[in-house]
């Protein structure tokens, strides 16, 4: 299959270049694809164009069993706003010479160059990130401190910027990064519509933890599974181990036990996630203060909130609120 990319009309609009090369990452590529590359008539006039320019000669292949052709050129970099790397072949491949002298003559000139995942490799092979922070999959940080020592690595971000260089983490992260380019070039309600589009919640800022791996559970455990709706249903309530296990009717030994076999944590840090998630709803969708927060969802007080939130979010309570309010205007 060959996928033809062709160009917008309109040089008034800036003009975004996704960079396509052999080996494709197809997922990273339509993210991109996705968010700049439909029309969307309800944002009005001077939208983005978009256009795909081949890092390599001829057709090249890409995850999925695919071959592309890109209709642009290389010489498309001389007229980008923004470049976006979706992906690279891996952590060890080298990237072409010709490549980074595009991408540094390209910033020099003002672009923006931005990375999804793996594409961090591309954008650090360029020098332009030397003695500044980026992010990529958490995965590919020790590899990619090793490669470039002279970058600080921040694996805990979902985008990090420097200097007009954005990167982001996993996959789906650069989702989360492409809708902060559309918040910075078209406000919060432009980004909230796109994220609605995208059947995604309003975006997330890239302070927020990436999704690092957790134990996978062992086993149902359906007797764990009633206490959940049960703790669900009254985060507000001051549980504590002996309370849960009594409405288990275990020893707190034992349900402590079956309740890391049930997900793949302890009770304790379960209590916090689902309060920080119940928090987040509650920011988001009713006047409250956020001393009327804490205590709906358990925490008790304000400081207690705050702690949690910026430690599992990466951002406070309020500059979450200020965030994603917008969603709802």
């Amino acid at each position: 299959m060959t996928i033809y990319v062709k160009i917008m009309p309109n040089p008034s609009e800036p003009l975004v270049v996704a960079l396509l090369y052999d080996g494709l990452c197809t997922f990273e590529f339509g993210i991109v694809a996705e968010i700049f590359g439909l029309a969307r008539p309800e944002m009005g006039p001077n939208w983005y164009r978009f256009a795909s320019c081949p890092v390599d000669e001829g057709p090249m292949r890409a995850h999925g069993g695919l071959r592309l052709v890109a209709d642009g050129a290389p010489e498309l970099i001389e007229q980008a706003d923004i470049i976006v790397v979706p992906g690279w072949r891996g952590a060890d491949a080298p990237v072409p010479e010709e490549l980074c002298r595009r991408l540094r003559d390209a910033h020099s000139r003002g672009a923006r160059l931005a990375s999804i995942c793996s594409g961090a490799f591309v954008l650090a092979a360029t020098g332009l990130l030397d003695g500044g922070t980026a992010t990529t999959h958490w995965r590919y940080a020790e590899p990619f401190r090793r490669r470039f020592p002279g970058i600080t690595v921040d694996e805990t971000s979902l985008y990090r910027e420097h200097d007009r260089i954005l990167t982001s983490a996993g996959s789906a992260a650069g989702i989360d990064l492409m809708i902060e380019i559309v918040r910075q070039d078209f406000g919060a309600v432009a980004a909230n519509s796109v994220a609605r589009r995208l059947v995604m919640p309003a975006h997330r800022a890239g302070g927020q933890a990436q999704f690092l791996e957790r134990p996978v559970p062992h086993r149902k455990g359906s007797e764990i599974a009633p206490l959940l709706d049960t703790l669900r249903a009254n985060l507000q309530s001051r549980w504590t181990v002996e309370a849960m296990a009594a409405e288990c009717r275990m020893s707190a030994r034992t349900f402590v036990r079956r309740f890391a076999d049930a997900t793949g944590t302890s009770p304790g840090d379960w209590l916090v996630e689902e309060r920080i998630a119940w928090a987040k709803q509650l920011l988001c969708r009713r006047p409250l203060s956020i001393d009327d927060v804490a205590e709906a969802v358990g925490f008790g007080s304000a400081y207690t909130l705050r702690h949690h939130f910026r430690r599992h979010v990466g951002i406070s309570p309020t500059e979450y609120r200020a965030r994603f309010m917008a969603e709802l205007t």
